[in-house]
């Protein structure tokens, strides 16, 4: 009992640090959704036809996208992407921008879509016949000038894979045209000379020294690998967004506190351990929260309030099988130990049943639905630890060393003592 009782301590002198720790300190806030605190959403269709990696051009897409929006100053933005399919849906690709706080709905559009489209093609019988080299591969742009004419021009520089396809491109194809092509525009089409395996390339035009400062910033925030188009876009205004957080809130609350009640009331001195147990549970589970960090919708938190139930119907499940032992006369200590032994088997099938729901519902569901079950797996999860070792170690330590009556009361439950 010593051992558990030191066990104890320590594991309530964590939570205590980690919910001082965390709760009070500004630098990580929690992330809230479009939904709770209001902003904008876009909605882009990705025309991948043109390229044979569809998976590698829509991460390529999605984190330039996120570069171009964290420029614009923007608290926490969401890109996802979504690939058509049987199994999404949806009959296109698409790009999904969530801008929280951002109401201007046409800046956000014009920002986003001032970001250029760079393609690399041959021109073959005056037809332009894509190379696969794009602005996906470029790692820097800067601006320099012809030193013939004076000339503004952009130098170009591949990232490393980049470089691999510009030196296969124009080793395989010398005296060819090799056209370079800004938002569907022709820029220059130079005449390849010969292998370049340095990465680097020059676009020539008739650019302006503002002109060319303008491409160069536009593709060092990065240019599309793909062309988009946008489908839909909508602003959700804050005021629902705070009803919302602040009803979920009191839900929460108002469950915690009725459901603390009936366990300290039917389950007695095991309640009020598991209500401990329980508030370790949402300690430790909004702290990662925080950490990873998720961003919470109406969605997230209701699947969140509804993993806490989960992590009570554990508990209930060790007291049941505990109170089945003490009715056979056996030890409180020895009644507890095979209260947890028994009802493992039940708590680990039931919480693996809805590791994997939660699982399918984050591979298939759309962004609300992924909410919803990334917070439930994260709280399936933690419930379990709770339950079969926080509230294990908290019982074992409070186990009476001798037994009377009272205390075989105080370990009971339901309106019975078991004798």
């Amino acid at each position: 009992m010593r051992k558990y009782l030191i066990y104890s301590l320590i594991l309530i002198a964590t939570f205590a640090f980690i919910a001082f720790f965390f709760f009070k300190s500004q630098a990580r806030p929690f992330r809230f959704g479009l939904d709770l605190v209001g902003g904008t959403e876009l909605i882009y269709r990705a025309d991948t036809s043109a390229v044979s990696d569809k998976a590698g051009a829509m991460d390529s897409l999605k984190e330039v996208i996120e570069r171009r929006v964290n420029l614009f100053g923007v608290s926490e933005p969401l890109v996802q992407t979504e690939q058509g399919g049987i199994i999404s849906g949806n009959r296109d690709d698409r790009l999904i921008v969530e801008l929280p706080g951002v109401t201007d709905i046409e800046e956000a559009k014009a920002l986003i879509g001032q970001t250029p489209v760079l393609e690399f093609h041959l021109v073959e019988q005056e037809l332009f016949v894509p190379t696969g080299l794009s602005g996906r591969f470029l790692k820097h742009a800067s601006v320099g000038f012809n030193q013939t004419t004076g000339a503004a021009v952009v130098n170009l520089e591949f990232d490393e894979e980049g470089k691999k396809l510009f030196a296969q491109i124009t080793k395989e194809h010398k005296s060819e045209v090799l056209a370079i092509i800004l938002d569907g525009n022709l820029l220059s089409a130079p005449v390849i000379q010969d292998e370049i395996t340095d990465g680097k390339a020059l676009i020539t035009g008739n650019f302006s020294p503002e002109q060319a400062k303008s491409l160069v910033r536009n593709l060092n925030y990065g240019a599309l690998p793909v062309p988009i188009t946008l489908l839909s876009s909508q602003t959700i205004g804050a005021t629902l967004g705070e009803v919302a957080l602040a009803r979920g809130i009191s839900a929460g609350l108002i469950g915690f506190v009725a459901l603390s009640i009936f366990l300290i009331f039917w389950y007695r001195l095991p309640g009020l351990v598991s209500v401990v147990a329980l508030i370790s549970y949402i300690v430790l589970s909004l702290t990662i929260f925080k950490l990873i960090p998720v961003t919470l919708t109406a969605a997230g938190i209701a699947g969140f309030i509804l993993s806490i139930g989960m992590a009570v119907d554990a508990n209930v499940l060790i007291f049941e099988r505990s109170k089945e032992e003490l009715k056979k006369g056996k030890s409180i200590h020895d009644a507890l130990h095979e209260g947890f032994h028994r009802a493992w088997a039940s708590i680990r099938d039931s919480n693996i049943a809805s590791i994997i729901t939660a699982l399918i519902l984050f591979w298939l569901g759309t962004s609300a639905v992924k909410g919803f079950a990334l917070t439930l797996g994260i709280g399936v999860l933690i419930s379990m630890f709770t339950a079969i070792t926080v509230s294990r170690t908290f019982l074992f330590a409070i186990v009476p060393s001798n037994e009377s009556k009272l205390k075989r009361f105080l370990f009971s439950n339901g309106l019975h003592v078991h004798n």
